[in-house]
C-alpha cells in the first residue's frame, strides 16, 4: 500500500498536497483499491468554492460509486481534466497524474485536522 509520507489524509480517504497557496486533491491508493477500476469521474467547474467536508464531486467505479469530499476551504483554480477524459488514470497514479482538483486554499490551518501519513496508516489498518 503507497502512502506518501508528505501528503495529509481524510477519513473519507481523500489525500492533500499543499504547494504554496494552492492543494491538490485526489484520492488515496487504498480508496482506489476498494474501488476496483474506475469508469467515471464527475468534477467540479473553475472557480466553485468549498467549505472543509462539502462534496466535491463523485467517482464511480465496477465496484461502487462514491463522493469526494474537500478536505480543506478553498476555491477550485484548476481540474484534471486528464482524470475526467481517462479515469483509469486514478487506479494507474492516484498521487500523481491521478490528482482531481486544484484548489486555492481558504484556511491552511484546517490541514492541522487531517491525519498524517502514519495516522491514515494506522486508520485503514495497515
Amino acid at each position: 500500500m503507497n502512502i506518501p509520507k508528505d501528503l495529509k489524509y481524510t477519513e473519507d480517504h481523500e489525500w492533500v498536497r499543499l504547494e504554496g497557496d494552492h492543494a491538490f486533491i485526489g484520492i488515496t491508493d487504498y480508496a482506489q483499491g476498494e474501488l476496483g477500476d474506475v469508469v467515471y469521474v464527475d468534477l467540479p467547474a473553475d472557480g466553485d468554492e468549498f467549505g472543509k467536508q462539502d462534496v466535491f464531486g463523485s467517482i464511480e467505479a465496477v465496484k461502487a460509486a462514491s463522493d469526494l469530499y474537500c478536505p480543506i476551504s478553498g476555491k477550485v483554480v484548476e481540474i484534471n481534466e486528464k482524470v475526467a477524459d481517462v479515469p483509469e488514470t486514478i487506479n494507474k497514479d492516484p498521487y500523481g497524474s491521478g490528482w482531481m482538483v486544484k484548489i486555492e486554499v481558504s484556511n491552511v490551518s484546517e490541514l492541522d485536522d487531517l491525519l498524517d501519513a502514519a495516522g491514515y496508516e494506522q486508520f485503514i489498518g495497515e
